[in-house]
């Protein structure tokens, strides 16, 4: 079992910056697939980005490429969402979620398809 919990989220100003962690527990880590996906109030959740902690292959969603970074520290167990250029619509409850016994190395990647949840963290943007 995998055990999730975010956490940096707040308020920021426009253009401002963001970095959101998800701390990971659970004995599958080394295999898994670490996607963070969003939703704004009245809409869809959407994935955002993913990486592969066993081969390093990443997915970005095309649109947020310029301003999202996913990283990973496997020293701490801990994958990052580093936002920068904030804009109004990238407000919204982020949730940090994995998929398990995955692999994806260099090239294109595909998003996690996950099974395994954090509770979310809420980003503010005014």
């Amino acid at each position: 079992h995998v055990q999730l919990v975010e956490s940096g989220g707040g308020s920021v100003q426009v253009g401002g910056s963001l970095s959101l962690s998800c701390a990971v527990s659970g004995d599958e880590y080394r295999g898994l697939c670490m996607g963070w996906f969003r939703q704004a109030p009245g809409r869809e959740r959407e994935a955002v980005a993913g990486v592969y902690l066993s081969g390093g292959g990443t997915y970005v969603t095309d649109s947020l490429k310029d301003r999202f970074t996913i990283s990973h520290d496997n020293a701490k167990n801990t994958v990052y969402l580093q936002i920068n250029n904030l804009k109004p619509e990238d407000a919204g409850m982020y949730y940090c979620a994995a998929e398990g016994s995955t692999y994806c190395g260099d090239g294109l990647c595909p998003m996690c398809d996950p099974k395994y949840w954090g509770q979310g963290t809420q980003v503010t943007v005014s």
